[in-house]
């Protein structure tokens, strides 16, 4: 097993030894998978009737637990701020070499170096912009290598990403949760994706029953986690149910980012009571904090003060009265001793020389004792006698490598998030009945509308009325959409941060619980309006006619979909989606022919999604080239002749006939289908491929919002 020697430790200001911590913390908490060994799969209940959810006595394992050690040093990093110069043409910065003159760097770390150990508890304090979420973010991989500058090590070896996104979680300091889950079904789908398919689902439901308990959230179990509309969990439980998700496969590090902001007192102390508990079962535990009450001060084991990006203390909360009495500023008795030193780190930014006095002293102070870790294990060897114990329960699906990449397959996670986003939409049934209204309303009044249109000239114009309206409605109808994954954006890049699933099982996921509402709503709007608006054609024509609605819809829930991934803000991407749905029907044929169209903006013809389903349906209803539309004097119902009498129309008819040499009476056939369709400029593709390329665009935004999430939802600084 691996052992830490420190050597050179001064007894005053490093009091509370490693071993002698651990060597407690190992008898009064046991890992996730020793409790689980002693839950039974099968619940019992009482006497009442009642669920009783209870940890076996147990025998303690005689071993200590494998330490782990997480120093890092020499963290710097710094961005570049541009300066806003508002009148450039007064201060003479015509030239553009004098850029680089408006801009300035800040630095938000500054040379920060520490250490976090498994079973303790370590605290990043400091005033807002002293750094304490940047430093959290440095050391959970999310600022880009190229500009975080320092060395990360675990166990005195060095720490890439791909490791650390497996051994460790994140958790944000907002509550990104889906509302109509409860708390039990929450960290229930997040044991289907944190823990191997080799783990039996009595098993699963076993580790979230004790992570239950741990959390102290098992009064709430089967409450809802709520949102502005839906009344759910308290904000300190929302709070236990966001680590809960990502503690459910027990991982080697945490970090939380402000975790008790927002709390009142009693529920930060239990909060951080939780993440004692967390890091007793054998996890490093780093997070940020605000301003800890004298309870919670009690609770942690490291502190690491900031000041502008910069470290003005680090070491053990019982040495903070002799540091601050050795700099000249002994705390006062019965004072807070994290307000006093907060108190008088502002004070101190206040001054002419701000704190590099207090950062230069804490770096005298802690060259004074300096200490040096000996490892016996390497890390390969440490993790894996981790894992053996039952830490990171994920990697325990495959021994030949220290831990997977991710712990199902690709067919499981899908299975998963489909069963998790429908479960969540099943519950709010309102989204959907609005859509669902809203298409039927729009099918009601287009069947009232154009209700048994004639075959006469009249009548082929209001058909061609009605098809472009109906298709551009499926379209429109489809912005809807648009709120869902901005709504679950941040919940996505949580969980793909630290590959609790694949970003190609969302996309697939994604699509396929859309497909059933798409379904039903085109099955409702074509029966509404096929038979009423009294197109041509039976059985075949309508399922023709259904399957082009569908695609349609399917082209524009994709399309919607892809901009919701790229325009994060919903009220603008309402804007652009309805602005470019309207392009596409004003490109799409209906108002200018494609011959009519310049050349200069042809190509917008040929890119819009209402061209195609327009097309296909024209096609399938003037398909027939025996059918005819304008019989002799019909020929002048769309003229200024159309109001002289017959007998006028008969003689004109006469007149042309004589003209032309070709007999033309009342009852010739003068327009079929097929004519119709060469003069709205239908000739190039048929109904069939009209189809397939409608069916092809909806594929194509699907796979475009693929790769948009691939390549922009790294969720790192820069």
């Amino acid at each position: 097993m691996s052992r830490i020697v420190a050597q050179n430790v001064s007894p005053v200001r490093d009091c509370v030894p490693l071993y002698d911590r651990r060597q407690t913390v190992e008898m009064s908490s046991p890992t996730f998978a020793q409790l689980l060994n002693n839950v039974g799969d099968d619940v019992t209940g009482d006497e009442t009737g009642g669920s009783v959810h209870q940890i076996l006595t147990m025998e303690l394992p005689l071993q200590q637990s494998i330490p782990f050690v997480l120093s890092f040093s020499n963290l710097t990093y710094s961005v570049r701020v541009r300066r806003k110069n508002i009148f450039p043409a007064m201060s003479g910065r015509r030239n553009r070499t004098d850029e680089p003159r408006c801009t300035r760097t800040k630095v938000l770390l500054n040379d920060i170096s520490g250490e976090a150990r498994d079973g303790e508890l370590l605290a990043v304090l400091g005033a807002s912009g002293s750094g304490k979420s940047t430093l959290i973010d440095a050391l959970a991989n999310r600022i880009s290598k190229d500009s975080l500058k320092g060395e990360m090590k675990l166990n005195g070896e060095p720490l890439h990403s791909k490791l650390l996104k497996v051994i460790s979680a994140y958790v944000m300091q907002d509550d990104l949760l889906y509302p109509m889950l409860t708390v039990e079904e929450t960290l229930m789908f997040s044991a289907e994706f944190r823990l191997p398919r080799t783990l039996s689902k009595s098993k699963k439901k076993s580790r979230v029953q004790a992570l239950i308990d741990q959390l102290g959230l098992r009064n709430a179990a089967k409450t809802i986690i709520g949102d502005e509309g839906h009344r759910g969990v308290s904000g300190g439980e929302r709070r236990r149910v966001s680590i809960g998700i990502d503690i459910i496969h027990d991982p080697i590090i945490l970090f939380l980012d402000e975790p008790t902001s927002g709390l009142d007192s009693t529920s930060a102390f239990m909060m951080v009571k939780v993440l004692q508990r967390i890091a007793q079962s054998g996890s490093i535990v780093i997070m940020s904090i605000h301003q800890p009450s004298y309870r919670i001060l009690g609770l942690l084991d490291r502190l690491i003060f900031l000041s502008r990006g910069q470290t003005v203390y680090s070491g053990s909360p019982f040495n903070l009265p002799q540091f601050f009495a050795d700099f000249g500023h002994p705390i006062p008795e019965n004072e807070n001793k994290t307000e006093f030193a907060l108190d008088l780190i502002r004070e101190l930014e206040g001054s002419p020389n701000g704190t590099s006095s207090l950062v230069e002293f804490n770096r005298k102070w802690k060259n004074s004792s300096t200490t040096s870790t000996i490892y016996d294990l390497s890390l390969k060897e440490a993790i894996s006698a981790s894992i053996s114990r039952g830490k990171l329960v994920s990697g325990a699906a495959n021994p030949t490598s220290m831990v997977p990449t991710f712990a199902n397959p690709i067919w499981i996670e899908m299975a998963v998030l489909s069963n998790r986003s429908f479960t969540n939409s099943w519950r709010m049934p309102e989204i959907f009945a609005v859509r669902f209204g809203a298409v039927m309303v729009t099918g009601f009044i287009l069947a009232t509308l154009f209700w048994r249109l004639d075959d006469s000239p009249r009548g082929v114009r209001e058909r061609i009325g009605f098809f472009a309206f109906a298709m551009s409605t499926t379209y429109y109808t489809c912005a809807e959409a648009l709120p869902v994954f901005i709504h679950e954006r941040f919940i996505f890049m949580r969980e793909t941060a630290y590959n609790a699933y694949r970003r190609s099982s969302y996309c697939l996921s994604h699509a396929l619980v859309s497909i059933p509402s798409l379904i039903f709503l085109s099955l409702s709007f074509a029966a509404l309006t096929f038979w009423a608006v009294g197109l041509d054609g039976g059985a075949s024509s309508f399922l023709f006619y259904l399957s082009v609605v569908l695609a349609s819809f399917w082209a524009g829930n994709s399309f919607v979909t892809f901009l919701s991934c790229v325009i994060p803000h919903v009220m603008i991407g309402y804007v652009i989606v309805v602005a470019i749905f309207a392009y596409y029907l004003l490109f799409s044929g209906f108002f200018l022919n494609r011959d009519r169209i310049p050349s200069y903006w042809i190509w917008f013809h040929y890119i819009s999604l209402v061209k195609y389903p327009y097309e296909a349906v024209l096609q399938n209803e003037f398909k027939d080239p025996m059918k005819c539309f304008v019989r002799g004097i019909q020929l002048f119902d769309n003229s200024p002749l159309g109001d002289v009498p017959i007998s006028l129309k008969e003689k004109l008819l006469d007149s042309i006939s004589n003209t032309l040499n070709v007999r033309i009476t009342s009852s010739t056939c003068v327009v079929t289908g097929a004519d119709i369709l060469v003069q709205q400029g239908i000739t190039q593709l048929n109904k069939w491929n009209c189809l397939w390329v409608t069916i092809a665009w909806g594929f194509f935004f699907r796979i475009l919002f693929y790769f948009t999430l691939l390549l922009g939802s790294k969720n790192k600084r820069r």
